[in-house]
């Protein structure tokens, strides 16, 4: 983004909204404007997330991967149009099958220890992923399904520990120094999207292991090889990043240093940009009215699904009706345009549109149809229904949320009261903070209605409908089907 000024002499907003999904809502508003004036040698964002670690086995969020996107380049990557390009790998090879894919790696990278980056770093790192009990399910069947991964992903799931015998069993080799090979067990369409994706990058062994379970968690434990060195990492305030002038590619790096400013309210964000001290600045929907009339006040979708996670272990939501009342009972399109007013799009199931089209064009959410709808009367008429199948009058629901997620808290309060409109259901909320609703409440099964929310890793529409395996380990309601599976 570049600085700019409308003809009122203000600065440029743009405003990136994400998709509002099956339940639920919205996204985020974002500004550009100048810390640096002319001159864009620094670029400053806001960010109201934190950056918990730059371990790619670990990290799950839209800021810390882009941390480690900015210190880390994997065998693919994106160029400025978005469009998947080289990265580390020079070329790629793909068997008649589909099924072995071959890359011949550069030999001019370098890790910022001197270390060149060889394809051993990626069997390290992918390994590492399964060893740490990281995002490995990226790995398996119906994602990457790189072959032995879901034989792996299995075990782990039933508690076994891993030897280095399965771990040399998941196909990917170091055919040399410079060459890795990896084999699917179905073709995969979309997997150079997938090497682009942090989980999916190099970790230089000699460096991991000697830091051990620090690793990632300061700019002094986290070893790159991409565009930018970090050089601080003050997580709830500020992450720094400097030019890396070893990048095997810094002709295309146009920036000297790069700012992250973490955990901002949206309020704090826009007022340091409008004070001049960031570059980007995401704003909720209590700001729309204030900046919307700005001459480059745009709106871009974000690709945020919002919605709400289910714990199917309560009895009460095991119930089908009452799951059927409580969607009924929203009504999406109230929500996004007068509640929430920043450009959120209703869905009609959980795969939005404008991901994935068909071999003949025709978009995803189109040919699959529409699953939800409002209608007050028939949620309560399912209410009703479902009680009496229970045995009760009335049912006791929690709804948790994140109020450093925004705009978690109006999609809570708006859910709250679409809830409590039918004769039946007490509604309870539970405010506390993204880290805490998610490893904490979500992760231990302590939680009802959960207000949450995906990105898509990549553009399939199993990044959405790999959420509902069994056997993920973001599955955190545990629905369950085996015919699903």
């Amino acid at each position: 983004m570049v600085e700019g000024k409308d003809k009122k002499g203000e600065r440029k907003y743009e405003k990136i909204l994400s998709f509002f999904l099956y339940c639920l809502m919205v996204l985020t508003l974002t500004g550009c404007g100048g810390s640096s004036g002319d001159d864009i040698s620094t670029y400053t964002y806001s960010s109201e997330l934190d950056i918990k670690n730059l371990d790619s086995s670990d990290a799950d969020d839209q800021c810390p991967l882009r941390a480690i996107h900015a210190v880390i380049d994997g065998l693919m990557k994106t160029d400025k149009k978005g469009n998947i390009t080289y990265g580390i790998a020079k070329s790629e090879e793909v068997s008649e099958d589909g099924l072995v894919h071959t890359y011949k790696l550069r030999k001019d990278v370098r890790w910022d220890n001197g270390d060149l980056v060889t394809a051993h770093d990626f069997v390290y790192a992918w390994q590492r992923i399964f060893k740490k009990k990281g995002s490995y399910y990226m790995f398996a069947d119906g994602i990457a399904s790189i072959q032995g991964a879901q034989e792996l992903s299995d075990k782990i799931d039933v508690g076994e520990e891993l030897t280095d015998d399965d771990l040399n069993s998941m196909g990917v080799k170091a055919l040399d120094g410079y060459t890795l090979e990896v084999k699917t067990t179905v073709r995969v369409s979309f997997l150079d999207e997938l090497l682009a994706f942090p989980p999916f990058y190099p970790i230089n062994e000699k460096f991991a292991e000697k830091q051990g379970s620090k690793y990632g968690k300061s700019a002094k434990t986290i070893l790159g090889n991409g565009a930018f060195k970090m050089i601080n990492l003050e997580p709830g305030s500020v992450a720094e990043f400097k030019k890396n002038e070893n990048y095997y590619d810094q002709k295309h790096v146009k920036l000297q240093r790069l700012v992250m400013k973490l955990v901002q309210e949206p309020k704090v964000a826009a007022q340091a940009f409008e004070a001049g001290e960031t570059d980007y600045a995401p704003i909720n929907s209590d700001l729309v009215d204030k900046y919307k009339e700005y001459d480059s006040f745009k709106q871009v979708y974000d690709g945020f699904l919002f919605y709400i996670s289910i714990n199917f272990k309560n009895e009460d939501l095991a119930n089908l009706n009452v799951r059927k009342a409580i969607s009924y009972a929203i009504n999406r399109k109230v929500l996004c345009e007068n509640v929430l007013k920043d450009g959120s799009q209703v869905v009609k199931g959980f795969i939005p549109s404008g991901l994935a089209t068909s071999s003949c064009g025709v978009d995803f959410r189109k040919d699959s149809g529409d699953f939800t709808s409002y209608d007050k009367a028939q949620a309560q008429d399912l209410l009703d229904e479902g009680l009496k199948e229970l045995g009760k009058s009335e049912i006791t629901l929690r709804i948790t949320y994140g109020t450093d997620e925004s705009p978690m808290d109006v999609f809570s309060t708006y859910l709250q009261n679409a809830l409590s409109k039918l004769d039946g259901i007490k509604v309870e909320m539970v405010a506390t903070t993204k880290q805490d609703r998610i490893y904490n409440k979500q992760k231990n099964g302590d939680f009802d209605l959960a207000v949450t929310r995906w990105g898509p890793d990549y553009g399939d529409p199993t990044t959405y409908l790999t959420i509902a395996l069994s056997t993920n380990s973001n599955n955190y309601g545990k629905w369950s089907n085996s015919e699903y599976d």
